[in-house]
């Protein structure tokens, strides 16, 4: 999930060779469509467990990425722990300087060895659409289809998520500021406090991310959380290129009633990548009742992406 809220089927040897890529990577794959699923800021892997077992079920196969320190490599501030806020505002984090060169990497890398048993399809939700275009403009001949759901898609005019999130259609968005600890740039990470006594800065949290969740849904998702997003991976510049990204098939999940990304900045980036591909263009699913995170019972977002491996 995107938090700051501040300030191929084509794989064909012809688009392959204008690449660069080897003989190999371009040659027709066969087997179970592998979806390889990005999470968001502040997530790991596991945030898509609810869909990866609906689509297991269905046939295919998964691999939920955690990206770098994140997931099984999830750095936890010591102070965190023992909730010293004032301890917390100044630990070193790991995760600064970590930037979107480091988390195409690891997507990349994943990518390359799924394409070696069959199709891919690569879905971002929130921060981690930056990750897809930028895989997108990598590998594009690997790529069956790319998804992003309810995710950030940089454009030439808004090159960045902060960019994004700055726009003037974002400010239906709720910011997650009050749980902001420590000097942005003196951390070089922004850390959340998701264990705050405070209830008034879950209730905020609540409202950006899952609104209509019951509040012991709430709590496992916060669960799942962690504290540090490295800053520059918000500042990296992630637009799709026409003639690599913008060649292979995308699909936009629309959430309604998203408060991290509002709906009218998803039909921006939608509108602003259909104009740079006009013989591409998104096919767009609408879910008008999701928040950010996504219905509670997968089973509509699950068919959704089972229909990308056709």
């Amino acid at each position: 999930m995107a938090l700051r809220g501040l300030g191929l089927a084509l794989g064909g040897t012809a688009l392959a060779g204008g690449l660069g890529v080897s003989r190999a990577e371009a040659q027709p794959r066969r087997g179970p469509t592998t979806y390889v699923l990005v999470h968001g800021t502040h997530s790991a892997g596991a945030f898509w467990m609810p869909i990866a077992r609906e689509l297991t079920l269905l046939g295919h196969r998964v691999v939920m990425v955690d990206q770098p320190r994140h997931g099984t490599e999830a750095f936890v501030p010591e102070s965190y722990q023992r909730q010293d806020l004032k301890a917390m505002a100044v630990e070193p984090s790991p995760l600064r300087g970590l930037g979107l060169d480091d988390y195409e990497a690891r997507v990349t890398d994943v990518v390359r060895r799924a394409a070696r048993s069959g199709p891919v399809v690569l879905v971002g939700h929130s921060l981690g659409g930056v990750s897809v275009s930028r895989v997108g403009n990598a590998v594009p001949h690997l790529l069956h289809h790319i998804c992003y759901m309810a995710a950030f898609c940089p454009s030439r005019a808004l090159p960045t998520a902060d960019a994004c999130t700055a726009a003037p259609e974002n400010a239906y968005a709720v910011s997650p500021v009050e749980l902001i600890v420590g000097d942005l740039e003196q951390l070089g990470v922004l850390r959340l406090n998701f264990r705050t006594g405070d209830s008034r800065e879950p209730a905020l949290l609540k409202e950006m991310i899952c609104a209509d969740y019951p509040d012991a849904d709430f709590r496992r998702i916060l669960a799942g959380m962690q504290t540090d997003e490295p800053i520059t991976a918000y500042a990296g510049r992630a637009v799709g290129r026409a003639d690599s990204w913008g060649r292979i098939p995308r699909t936009y999940l629309r959430f309604g009633k998203d408060r991290t990304i509002a709906t009218a900045l998803q039909d921006r980036m939608v509108a602003e990548a259909d104009a740079l591909t006009p013989d591409n263009r998104f096919r767009v699913r609408n879910f008008p009742e999701a928040s950010h995170v996504g219905p509670l019972d997968p089973a509509a977002v699950t068919k959704a992406l089972d229909a990308l491996a056709a």
